[in-house]
């Protein structure tokens, strides 16, 4: 431990602290834009400039290692000037447009502003001018609201091993972009959205489907139903000031409905549905020699990632489609059906943690007929702001349920939400399927949590299932490349490419602070272990459902209807 003074008071740090976490120890906040927790600081903004006794110039706290003795002054005046002439100078270059900015209010650069007494142009001069990239169905990239902080960069290349985008240029020329500045739709970017998550303006941001989803409920043609993924009931309640981690399923029903929607199903049920099918896919596979390990597909992050990057591995992948899609597909083919509507009058919309699925849902692959299955996708965030456009007032609304009969699920389905949550729901049914008895312990804490990778091996009768959870698709090197060697000893793999899972999905309310992702994971854990069935296999309306209309688990109608296949992107991409 040593000891430092800063503004006036004694200080006891531990050795290799930063000047920014000590101060932070004792409730004194120091501004940043380019710092992000758990990453090695790299002090290229300056913002957090502090004043060091002894010291000719003003001192980046962030990367700044405490030493005994020091005497630090966080808010002279010395280091206000410092601070306000920095934020001055960027806001100089920044579009004056916060009026009609997708984070108006909701931007570090204003808040700095806001702080500081930012009231006059003081360098007025040339400004930045770039075009907006607007080719991916996922994201838009507006460099001209870029501040060059860099933690884009950072978590694309550190934390998710992608590097689609970077640093280049000098000086007032230097921008943040793809390689050669094409679009992010040619890119290796898998839309996973972690860089709008610590994007500090809208320099990065999700691709709006506001529009065309309201035309559709003012639409008298069309047959708008809604349905809504686990993650975003754990966490849009923090949008409207409620407590982390408050479950407000209730209150996303009945908004959902007054917004328009005919009907309000939940993407759980497809969860079950999906376990169904991922089960016996792996059961099929072990039994049968297929493809090992499989890999799951509830994530189209991974899904784009494995298709660009190592295709030679797509036989691996399940070939499942993810919840949202087989809701949507058995939308637009059993339930049409049963009720008698033309599945071309059907808009379906997703509410999705998640930017990628807007990609996914545009997929090809996902279409019958030029129909998609999935016809729109709305982030959590923007679910908040058409709430704000209807006048709905989150806070005040009385609690509703889901339609039915696809609005039924199991605890299994509400943690797919979270890292690991696929796997352990799959488990619970796989273990019913190949012994014809419930498992009792429900919870694999073995792969629970935030590690990189998790592993274990789970005694199923008389097989040993081998299985591991990749937590981020910046950890999934290591497992691919065992596959490839053929080294591989699992037969079951979860990849979810956002750090957390769903849960912390580039789609989800923009925050800073790690506590709030496992707050929203125990919301989900929290709704598994109070449900009625806890079992995907036990969900009555996915039984009815293969008694009606799909026979049994990866029948051949099953296989048309609930299933997809992969390609080499690079392949076609290069062609």
């Amino acid at each position: 431990m040593v000891q430092l003074t800063i503004n006036g008071i004694k200080v006891n740090a531990e050795e290799g602290m930063t000047i920014l976490d000590a101060a932070k120890s004792v409730g004194i906040s120091i501004p940043t834009l380019c710092h992000l927790k758990n990453l090695e600081p790299t002090g290229a903004c300056r913002i957090c400039a502090v004043e060091v006794d002894g010291m000719k110039g003003l001192t980046p706290s962030c990367a700044y290692p405490v030493q005994d003795g020091i005497v630090v002054e966080t808010n002279s005046p010395r280091v206000r000037k410092a601070r306000k002439t920095i934020v001055e100078l960027l806001v100089e270059n920044h579009p004056q447009d916060c009026l009609i900015c997708v984070r108006n209010k909701n931007c570090e650069l204003q808040d700095l502003s806001e702080q500081y007494g930012i009231r006059e142009h003081r360098f007025v001069g040339e400004t930045r001018c770039h075009a907006i990239d607007i080719s991916s169905a996922s994201m838009e990239r507006d460099p001209a609201k870029c501040i060059l902080c860099g933690r884009c960069v950072r978590v694309c290349h550190e934390v998710q091993n992608i590097g689609a985008i970077d640093f280049t240029n000098r000086g007032f020329t230097s921008i943040v972009t793809t390689p050669y500045n094409k679009g992010l739709n040619v890119s290796d970017c898998i839309l996973c959205g972690q860089c709008i998550l610590v994007c500090p303006t809208a320099a990065l941001r999700e691709k709006s489907n506001i529009k065309a989803v309201a035309n559709a409920l003012y639409d008298r043609k069309k047959y708008c139903i809604v349905q809504i993924a686990p993650a975003v009931r754990a966490s849009i309640g923090e949008e409207y000031n409620m407590p982390l981690g408050t479950d407000v399923t209730g209150l996303l029903v009945t908004g959902l409905r007054r917004l328009g929607f005919k009907k309000v199903f939940d993407t759980n049920f497809a969860a079950d549905l999906t376990i169904m099918e991922e089960a016996s896919e792996l059961i099929h596979r072990v039994q049968n020699g297929g493809a090992l390990p499989m890999f799951t597909s509830c994530c189209p992050g991974w899904v784009k990632y494995v298709e660009m990057n190592r295709p030679e591995v797509l036989d691996h992948v399940s070939s499942c489609k993810s919840p949202h899609e087989m809701e949507g597909a058995v939308l637009k083919t059993y339930y049409a059906k049963k009720m008698g509507i033309d599945p071309s009058d059907m808009f379906v919309v997703s509410i999705m943690p998640c930017t990628v699925k807007k990609y996914e849902s545009e997929r090809p692959e996902l279409k019958e007929d030029i129909m998609p299955d999935v016809d729109a996708v709305l982030t959590t965030r923007e679910l908040v702001r058409f709430f704000k456009i209807a006048g709905i007032d989150f806070n005040d609304l009385p609690q509703d349920q889901f339609d039915n009969p696809l609005g039924e699920s199991t605890g299994a389905a509400a943690i797919f939400g979270t890292s690991g949550g696929v796997m352990e729901a799959a488990l619970r049914t796989a273990y019913f399927k190949l012994t014809g008895k419930e498992l009792e312990n429900l919870e694999f804490e073995e792969i629970r949590g935030m590690e990189g990778v998790k592993e274990a091996s789970i005694p199923i009768g008389d097989l040993t299932v081998n299985i591991a959870v990749v937590n981020g698709i910046g950890n999934v090197k290591p497992i691919l490349d065992q596959v490839q060697a053929g080294t591989s000893k699992h037969h079951f793999v979860e990849v979810m490419a956002c750090p957390g899972g769903c849960i912390n999905g580039g789609g989800q309310p923009i925050h800073q602070k790690p506590e709030k992702v496992m707050k929203r994971v125990k919301v989900l854990y929290q709704i598994d272990s109070t449900a009625k069935s806890r079992r995907s296999h036990e969900n009555e309306s996915v039984k009815t459902l293969y008694k009606e209309f799909f026979g049994e688990p990866n029948s051949h109608k099953a296989h048309e209807i609930l299933h997809t296949e992969y390609f080499d992107k690079k392949k076609l991409l290069r062609s």
